[in-house]
């Protein structure tokens, strides 16, 4: 049996059910939560990310949500570093983290570690931003695929925090993620200190998720979104390039509310951005290893989590 002390991973395509299991989890189990959502991270943010409710945060506090706003910036180094603080002082109690979300890029980084990549640079970071606004994130794509191939085979054009990102690592470096990356990699000393059970729950069925995520886009709006981001709009600072306002569903309501979606196609939109979210966490969790898999439809997920938990020594 490891020496390391235990820790919990719930990971989960979006509308998936990872909220309600962790809570049931939390509710048998000597354990705290830590959310895995790099949306939930912000403040005023929460119709549009299905935030859990503050009646509910009460019940059961997780670390890591409303810690930025939404005007900030928030990496995955970040990420890594407050997570390994809430775990650690979690384990100090002779409790057990449980980490909640489906932003699986933090996982990895948790697990595996940062390469040592340049520190942000606004002025290249706002150079970059104008180009893909004024040329299309197929320019920045292809000058990714002349500079940095590797990143540009992983990164899809579509994504443009992370093609500004590699961009502007060679840029203000003149070396490539992939060179900083392959002469540091991750050392021993940056792995996991923990003995990690990695759960992961979805309906076993896609088109129960795909009618899952549309009936909760619909709700979301119903429930005050539009209003959610009109009041955000409003703050200083705030504007339609920052990560937070490109989160999935924020950003479509932001071109309703400027005039180039209708109501209607705002919410087709921000239904197929959710759909398209949700399958690249089916990427990534697909080629997940020691991954036990849990269908949202079944009715005994949690003593079925609770088996699996105790076989891997996490509950001993």
């Amino acid at each position: 049996m490891s020496s390391l002390p235990p820790a919990i991973f719930l990971m989960g395509p979006t509308a998936a059910g990872k909220t309600d299991l962790a809570i049931e989890l939390a509710k048998t189990l000597s354990c705290e939560l830590i959310s895995v959502d790099s949306a939930l991270i912000y403040r005023g943010m929460d119709i549009g990310t299905a935030k859990p409710s503050a009646e509910l945060l009460e019940a059961f506090p997780h670390r890591l949500i409303d810690i930025r706003e939404p005007e900030d910036s928030y990496s995955a180094a970040e990420f890594r570093s407050d997570a390994l603080a809430a775990m650690a002082e979690i384990t100090a109690r002779g409790r057990v983290p449980l980490l909640v979300g489906g932003t699986m890029l933090y996982y990895k980084a948790l697990l595996e570690g940062l390469a040592d990549m340049p520190a942000a640079d606004p002025k290249v970071r706002a150079e970059l931003e104008a180009w893909a606004a004024a040329e299309g994130l197929e320019a920045l794509h292809r000058e990714l695929q002349r500079a940095d191939p590797e990143s540009a085979a992983r990164i899809h054009p579509n994504d443009p925090q992370r093609l500004v990102r590699a961009l502007e690592v060679y840029r203000v470096s003149g070396r490539s993620m992939t060179a900083h990356r392959q002469q540091q990699g991750a050392s021993t000393a940056e792995q996991l200190p923990y003995t990690v059970a990695q759960l992961a729950i979805a309906p076993a069925q896609r088109h129960v998720l795909h009618a899952r995520i549309a009936e909760r886009f619909q709700l979301m709006v119903e429930q005050g979104f539009v209003e959610e981001v009109e009041a955000l709009r409003r703050r200083a600072g705030l504007h339609a390039g920052l990560p937070s306002m490109r989160a999935v569903g924020y950003r479509q309501v932001w071109d309703y509310l400027d005039g180039t979606l209708d109501r209607a196609e705002m919410v087709e939109r921000g239904i197929i951005a959710t759909r398209q979210l949700a399958k690249r966490q089916f990427t990534w969790l697909r080629g997940w290893p020691e991954l036990h898999w849990l269908d949202s439809l079944a009715s005994d997920n949690l003593p079925r989590a609770l088996k699996y938990l105790n076989s891997v020594s996490i509950l001993n």
